[in-house]
């Protein structure tokens, strides 16, 4: 993985780092840049926003655009990965190279309007470790998403709900605001999109706290989703029992038997 460029520090105002994970992305990348120019003006009387766009390895023309559109915006790092690790692989990679404590998740297809940034960055207080944005939250909205899709992920909530101490709505969503020195303390083994719910999962183990900001979620207006729905269906259902094995373990040992090698990683 390459860096094309260093964020620097505004101590003037918060800063706000914001990571997009790209993967084989090239048609979504010029709405990407316009939601996110308005996005950052929206911010801008509160934050200092900086981007972390982050290519997992595409095939298509992903890199040269992302050059394109960002490398001459000083605020902005490029980074490369050297194959297709997957999306949360790809997050955690712009997590670790942000320079900001406070670190901001989005989807490249902008399902999530960035701008929607604008109220869950208030909500990662002292005591929280993340937020978490929830179209499914009663506040929440849905537009045009496919019936079983949200269906399925309906489900795959109430089974963690099931699991977890904490009771959110949305356990998968990958629009989030993160406390970044709280993350990278995590022993995550799950690079693709079950990488995004176990991030929250081991959150929980470890008693973090974690909110939720009712979010709207649209449908995906260029490019194809990269999700394997029966191969995630399976790796969340697997999850979710290592998960309750931890959670058993502890409350038999106590909080202290974190035991991670449960599972190679991948």
């Amino acid at each position: 993985m390459t860096s094309e460029r260093t964020l620097e520090r505004n101590t003037e105002t918060l800063g706000v780092s914001v990571v997009v994970p790209c993967f084989n992305e090239e048609l979504a990348l010029h709405d990407l840049h316009e939601k996110l120019t308005h996005a950052r003006l929206v911010l801008g009387s509160k934050y200092e926003t900086y981007l972390l766009l982050v290519d997992d390895g595409s095939t298509d023309a992903t890199w040269s655009v992302l050059q394109e559109l960002f490398a001459d915006d000083p605020s902005c790092t490029l980074l490369r990965q050297s194959r297709n690790f997957g999306i949360a692989a790809a997050i955690l990679a712009g997590i670790r190279a942000a320079k900001t404590e406070i670190v901001c998740s989005i989807d490249c297809d902008c399902t999530y309007d960035p701008e929607q940034l604008e109220r869950l960055i208030p909500m990662l207080t002292a005591e929280v470790a993340l937020v978490t944005g929830s179209p499914y939250h009663p506040d929440g909205k849905v537009q045009g998403s496919v019936g079983w899709r949200i269906f399925l992920s309906k489900s795959a909530s109430a089974l963690y709900r099931a699991v977890l101490r904490q009771k959110l709505y949305t356990y998968t969503s990958c629009f989030r605001v993160y406390r970044r020195n709280t993350i990278l303390t995590l022993d995550l083994r799950r690079n693709g999109f079950l990488g995004v719910a176990e991030l929250i999962g081991k959150l929980d183990l470890q008693g973090s706290v974690i909110v939720e900001c009712p979010a709207n979620m649209g449908t995906r207006v260029r490019g194809v989703s990269k999700m394997k729905v029966a191969r995630v269906i399976f790796g969340h259902l697997h999850l979710l029992c290592q998960l309750l094995i931890l959670r058993g373990r502890q409350a038999f040992f106590g909080s202290g038997a974190m035991i991670s090698a449960l599972e190679p990683r991948n």
